[in-house]
Parts: C-alpha cells; structure tokens; sequence
C-alpha cells in the first residue's frame, strides 16, 4: 500500500486504499491498469449523464475562454440563464434561486434562510435521513455519520417511521410555534430508498401549514430525473416551500448547488438583509455546467426514460430476490434508483464485495445498512443497465456459493 498525502473520506486511512482512476467513457470508469468498471451507482449518484458527456465538456470549455471567474454579486448570462431555467422546472410560485457550492451548503442556507424568515430556532427532520456532511447539515442527518461529531447544531429533533401521525405529534410536543423548518428527502436514498407513505407528504405539508412551518424537499440526491420526474417531490402532489439541488445539477461535472425559494419565503428579503453568501456564489463554470446539464436532459428526454425504465430495473432485482432469498429481498424504488435489502454474515459480505470486484461493476454497498442501491445513469444503454444486472446478479451467485 502506498501512503498518500491526502484524507480518503469517511475511512479510516490505515485500511484504505484508493483506486488509481485515469478516464472514464459513458458509464464506464478506466483504471490506471486499463480495465473497465461499469458505474450502477454513479459515483455518488451524481453522474446522471455518466462520464466525459460532449455537449458538457464543451460548455464548460466554451465558459472558461470566455469567463472563468466573478465576484458573488456580478451579473452574467450564465448565471441569469441558469437561475430562469431552474424557476421554470420548479413550481409555480417560485421566484429566486440561491447558489451553492453542493449540497451540504444547500441545506446549510435553507436553514439560514428558514431561521431569519420564520424568526423560529428548531428544525425537524428524520431518522435514516442524510442532510450533507457541514455541521448544520449533519444534525439534520439521521444516521451513523452524526453521533460522532455531536454536539452539532443545536435545535433539530429527528423523527423516525413512515407514519405521518409520529411526525405531526413531534411537532406539537416540541412546540410547533418553535419549529422554523421541516427538511425531508422525498425518497431517502443513500440511507436504504424509503418511498413513502401516500399520505406523508400531504399531511407534513398540512402540519407545516398549521403551525407556520416551512417545508423544505432535500432533493439534492433525488433530482433531475432520478425517480422519473424532474423532482421527487412531484410524486406525492405537495409543493415546498424550499427546494435544495446539487449533484445531479451539474452531472457531477462541476461543484454547483442551490437553494430554490419559494416567492411566500424570498419576499422577506426585499426588505431584511439575507445574511448568506459565498466566495465562489454562482461560479461561471458550474453555471455553464449545469446549464448543458439540464439541456441534455430536457432534449434526450431522460426524466421519463427513467421512468420508464423503473419496471425494467424492478423486475430484473426481483428475479434475483427470487434465486437468492436467503441473501436478497426487498426490493423497491422509483424511476432509476432502486434499493435491495442483503442480508448474510461477514464471510457472506466478504464474498460479494470481492465478487462485485471480479466483475468490475460498481454500485452502493453497504453491511451496515443490509443494502445494495443502485442508481443507473440516465442515459445508460439499456443492453448495458442489463449487463450491470447480470453481473450484480453473478456476484450474489459467487457470493452464496451457488455460482
């Protein structure tokens, strides 16, 4: 093993050993020994359009010749170009985007902006949720990756279950008059993909309403496509008051996130100081990033593809439940992001991540949570979606002994 000089994340760096990574094509990743691994997850369900897309590169070469670099508050045709496309994806009603640098800081500054509208301390959000790894984001996160940086940010309540009824009686034993902001992700993906109950959203949508509550959709993992539709949230017919964005925003190809405002919550600011801002707010190069992003996404049609895939993904995770159901079960998820629950012991564990090795495919594995996730790019050949099924399927095979 060879040291390096820089931290892996979320590893502790004597185990850890990174890949050396030269190129990648499509879906496809190339190793610096030549071989190719084939992205299920991409990378970390940023990559909608996979690896080195044209139509990207190009913009974000043409923005560079032209404009690499500008104060937060200049004026730029990216940056108005990209705040008009992002309102018109979104809900009627809304009127103002603020930009990130990803996700984290999305979450970081609807908070901000939640606390200094609402004039309100607390925050609630669930259990098996991810927030972002920044410390306002992280106490919004209910899984393993909080506890040991606690105390974070002070004032968030965690709520756990699919019963709406636990959600509304949080909020009136906390004191709903103290609550500035409920943050949900529409599907919990990183944390097992938990579609909701029917009625979860409009009944948190009617709680939040009651007590003067904003809303805020975390789709910073479910946007842009990933279940179907532009946002998650479009499935469960509530509109938010707040909408967070990054990783698919770009394609991965530049950092950008941002923070979609609702005008009942922006128009606040006409009058009070908004105090937020960043050093590299709307970077021309994420701009143009995210601009060909969501022009190839819009004229390749690939929200309804991967709506139209979900079957097809579905069916084929089943058939492997079905083989294996002493190891696999559970399948579930929306558009092209879907979850199977794992089960086995170590030796099982050890097996599959050396099988997934062998046949070079990638995908969110995890034995403490018992999952395998899968997020397809959405522009995948659907010969190569089945090849990635096929060989997740051999390495269950390899893995309990039957293959």
């Amino acid at each position: 093993m060879t040291p390096r000089d820089y931290f892996y994340t979320w590893s502790s760096q004597a185990g850890t050993q990174g890949a050396e990574l030269v190129g990648g094509e499509g879906a496809e990743l190339i190793m610096g020994d030549g071989s190719r691994w084939l992205d299920m997850g991409s990378l970390s369900y940023q990559a909608s359009l996979g690896q080195n897309h044209p139509e990207v590169v190009k913009a974000i070469q043409a923005q560079a010749g032209k404009l690499c670099l500008a104060p937060p508050n200049a004026d730029f045709q990216a940056k108005r170009e990209l705040a008009a496309t992002l309102l018109s994806l979104a809900p009627e009603g809304f009127s103002k985007v603020f930009f990130t640098l990803g996700g984290a800081e999305a979450n970081e500054n609807a908070m901000k902006i939640a606390r200094l509208v609402t004039g309100r301390l607390k925050f609630l959000s669930r259990y098996r949720s991810y927030h972002g790894a920044t410390l306002g984001a992280l106490a919004l996160t209910g899984d393993y990756r909080r506890p040991p940086l606690e105390p974070a940010l002070g004032g968030v309540i965690h709520v756990l279950g699919e019963d709406p009824a636990i959600l509304e009686a949080t909020m009136e034993l906390e004191g709903p008059e103290s609550i500035a902001a409920v943050f949900m992700e529409p599907i919990p993906g990183a944390n097992g993909v938990h579609i909701p109950r029917k009625d979860y959203w409009p009944r948190m949508r009617a709680a939040c309403d009651a007590h003067g509550t904003l809303l805020v959709a975390d789709e910073v993992l479910t946007g842009f496509g990933r279940t179907g539709r532009c946002f998650g949230f479009e499935h469960e017919g509530v509109v938010p008051d707040m909408i967070t964005v990054a990783k698919a925003l770009t394609g991965g190809f530049a950092p950008l996130g941002a923070v979609l405002v609702h005008e009942r919550v922006a128009k606040h600011f006409e009058t009070e100081v908004l105090y937020a801002g960043l050093t590299n707010y709307a970077h021309p190069i994420g701009c143009a990033a995210a601009l060909a992003t969501l022009d190839t996404y819009e004229r390749e049609g690939l929200y309804s593809r991967a709506a139209c895939l979900e079957p097809t993904l579905q069916e084929e995770l089943s058939k492997i439940c079905q083989a294996y159901p002493e190891v696999a079960s559970g399948v579930r998820g929306r558009g092209l992001l879907a979850a199977v629950d794992i089960a086995g012991d170590s030796g099982f564990w050890e097996r599959l991540l050396a099988a997934l090795k062998e046949v070079r495919v990638l995908l969110h594995i995890s034995e403490r949570r018992g999952t395998a996730i899968l997020a397809p790019a959405l522009n995948m050949p659907e010969e190569q979606l089945a090849d990635g099924l096929e060989r997740f399927g051999s390495a269950i095979a390899t893995a309990s002994n039957k293959g």
